[in-house]
């Protein structure tokens, strides 16, 4: 078997998966949960994969506040799955939220953190990610109890085992940078917010 390329510098390898394949492999069913989906490619993937369905609250430009957003849903309904998929710009702009929700523990709660290593939204720099910071250590020492890391297409069907059982856990998928899956979505909030609701409480 062939040795994964590291990032030079550390022992991560360096990321071969493409997002456009490995989110929708992760996520089947996005129609299954709440979702409170990041900027950029996270918010673009989920709206995507539901035809900018209702059930997803996709941001567009509150930077860091996609995992405690998912934490305040996930603890405000307590019988309802929810999903916080975020990207590493994002969950490094507000790391902290990971200590709060580790503490909270809400088991309801599963979030995705979608690693491409870069600040998509800003230019393409090179985030810490990319430089050799790993947020699946960081998630594992603020004490959230399960933790998988998914560098390769095998690796998916475990992240899919950890989604559909009970408990809160913290998923990296690790992707090499690239576009990710994108159809026209409303950018209206007020739009969003009053279809998410709706969603929510089982309005028509």
């Amino acid at each position: 078997m062939a040795q994964l390329k590291r990032i030079p510098g550390t022992n991560q390898p360096a990321a071969t998966l493409d997002r456009r394949d490995a989110v929708p492999a992760l996520i089947e069913r996005p129609t299954d949960w709440l979702v409170v989906a990041g900027l950029a490619g996270t918010a673009q993937e989920l709206c995507a994969m539901t035809d900018d369905g209702p059930n997803v609250f996709g941001l567009g430009g509150a930077m860091g506040a996609g995992p405690m957003m998912a934490l305040g849903l996930a603890l405000s309904q307590p019988n309802r799955k929810v999903l916080g998929i975020t990207g590493d710009g994002e969950l490094l702009m507000n790391v902290g939220a990971l200590a709060a929700i580790a503490l909270q523990c809400p088991p309801n709660l599963k979030l995705v953190c979608v690693d491409n290593g870069h600040y998509g939204e800003t230019g393409n720099q090179d985030s810490h990610t990319g430089l050799g910071v790993a947020l699946d250590r960081v998630a594992a020492g603020f004490g959230i109890p399960t933790v998988h890391t998914i560098n390769t297409m095998a690796e998916i069907e475990e992240g899919k085992r950890i989604l559909a059982a009970p408990g809160l856990a913290f998923i990296l998928l690790r992707v090499k940078d690239g576009p990710a899956l994108k159809k026209p979505r409303s950018l209206r909030p007020h739009v969003v917010r009053d279809r998410f609701r709706a969603a929510l409480l089982g309005e028509k």
